[in-house]
């Protein structure tokens, strides 16, 4: 007995000497924002063993200078342009063609002083709300291709529709078409050895972001590339919220319908988002891409679509489009419409939203009743009274899952991509949004929320305050565990 007795206490000594070296490294090395700091110092002292397991999966963050260190080495083309098109605003000689754009003049060199993101408008820009019409338009504009398809999508299944986009990807390869297919090493999971494979031997390149140390395992969480994009021959390219899987045509059984969006982008702005793959292609494919500017095209469109592609991740200086958001958000004056599957705004955003509901800007956010993260649900709805008090609205979509990431600033400038309004797409994630000046598109995507509000049901004030005590206890579990989500 007196060894048993023994043998724990020298293992819990050791354990505890484990967690203090952890919760050492963790304040010194890893240089987190304090209160998610504070929150995994508590897991671990409290979990000596599932906290350090958890960390593994979605905490460790000790190695991010030394993974991201290719991807600091950018080419000059684009810092170039940026350089020169701050100069222009910095002497008031940037010209513009839409009078209404000077209005947002900041934000434009904002998002150039932030992430270099250059400001193009001759595009033209088409909107899908619905995996139908988007896969649609994806598959005729691949079969359309004469010289190259760049495509790279977080989530990636070998499924119905997945397997219509391999099958079309492949025939376009066989016809000597040049293809780049960039996967997540998460997201892109279900797509086995042998259908790699199989899509290798067709003469498609294809590269893995973060691929798992062991097949089907992958404990990297965080550091996912959650990016959608397609570029066909330099002309034409897709962003937005829609993966490829079936679920997205609304063929899950768990989630019915998908409400999503997503765009088809024509014009200059196809340029950053080709440099955009380059970027994440390079990294995946440890491939040089000196040769990258034969890629990049004049437009030959003659529209007027006001477009910056903004780019963030853990490997960029700032979170390029939370700044972004924060900045739509707190220049409203009118109407702030939001679409996003995840709300856990940190503390700026949310103060941001508190204070334009206050100040009488017409707030209205719309999330999933489905949740298909529940901690992540729990979390959002946690948020959701204080931002009532403020004279936000809040509804909860009621046909199925919203994924769409959308916000609608008063009636010119517009956000899609990516990115939720969550931490995880803010610092965590690799992300890509499209800021949209343009009146048309903004009416187009206004109109399509109030649509969506006939399949919304509302969050009052009252209806909130009638929570059980077991939900309030859940949003406060989920609330305290936010930073890590």
């Amino acid at each position: 007995m007196k060894n048993i007795v023994d043998n724990y206490l020298l293992l819990t000594s050791n354990l505890l000497w484990i967690n203090i070296i952890l919760a050492f490294l963790l304040i010194i090395f890893e240089r987190k924002n304090p209160t998610s700091t504070w929150l995994w110092i508590m897991v671990l002292t409290f979990l000596p063993i599932v906290g350090f397991v958890l960390y593994l999966f979605i905490g460790q963050d000790l190695s991010r200078q030394r993974i991201f260190k290719v991807k600091k080495e950018e080419d000059s083309y684009f810092r170039n342009l940026a350089i020169k098109q701050k100069k222009q605003i910095n002497n008031g000689k940037l010209m513009l063609k839409n009078p209404n754009i000077y209005i947002y003049e900041d934000l434009i060199k904002m998002q150039l002083m932030n992430s270099e993101a250059y400001y193009t408008e001759d595009n033209n820009v088409e909107l899908y709300f619905s995996g139908k019409e988007k896969f649609k338009a994806l598959l005729e504009s691949i079969e359309s291709a004469e010289n190259y398809i760049h495509i790279e999508y977080y989530i990636f299944k070998s499924d119905g529709i997945g397997t219509e986009v391999i099958d079309a990807l492949k025939k376009k390869a066989l016809e000597g078409v040049k293809v780049k297919l960039l996967i997540d090493g998460m997201g892109g999971r279900k797509i086995n050895k042998r259908e790699r494979k199989s899509i290798i031997d067709s003469g498609i390149e294809l590269a893995v972001f973060f691929p798992p140390f062991v097949p089907l395992l992958n404990v990297r969480i965080n550091y996912r590339n959650h990016r959608k994009i397609c570029i066909v021959d330099g002309k034409e390219a897709f962003m937005g919220g829609f993966n490829i899987g079936d679920e997205y045509l609304g063929r899950s059984k768990r989630f019915g319908n998908w409400r999503d969006t997503h765009i088809k982008i024509k014009g200059s702005a196809v340029s950053s988002l080709q440099w955009r793959f380059f970027l994440d292609w390079r990294f995946a494919a440890k491939e040089e891409i000196n040769a990258c500017q034969s890629f990049l095209h004049e437009a030959d469109t003659k529209d007027n679509v006001g477009i910056q592609i903004v780019s963030s991740g853990p490997d960029s200086k700032w979170p390029s489009i939370k700044d972004g958001y924060m900045k739509m958000i707190s220049d409203a004056r009118d109407k702030l419409y939001i679409e996003t599957p995840y709300f856990i705004p940190d503390e700026s955003i949310f103060e941001a939203l508190r204070l334009a509901g206050l100040s009488g800007v017409d707030v209205r956010i719309m999330i999933p009743n489905k949740p298909d993260h529940p901690f992540i649900y729990w979390a959002s709805m946690s948020y959701v009274g204080e931002l009532l008090e403020a004279g936000v609205k809040v509804y909860t979509y009621e046909n199925g899952f919203l994924h769409s990431k959308v916000l609608i600033a008063d009636e010119f400038v517009s956000s899609v991509g990516t990115a939720n309004l969550d931490i995880r797409s803010f610092r965590l994630n690799f992300e890509v949004n499209a800021f949209i000046y343009d009146e048309d598109v903004n009416i187009k995507l206004t109109e399509r929320f109030l649509e969506d509000l006939n399949l919304c049901k509302e969050i009052t004030i009252q209806s909130y305050g009638k929570r059980s005590r077991y939900i309030k206890f859940k949003e406060s579990i989920s609330r305290l565990l936010s930073p890590i989500l």
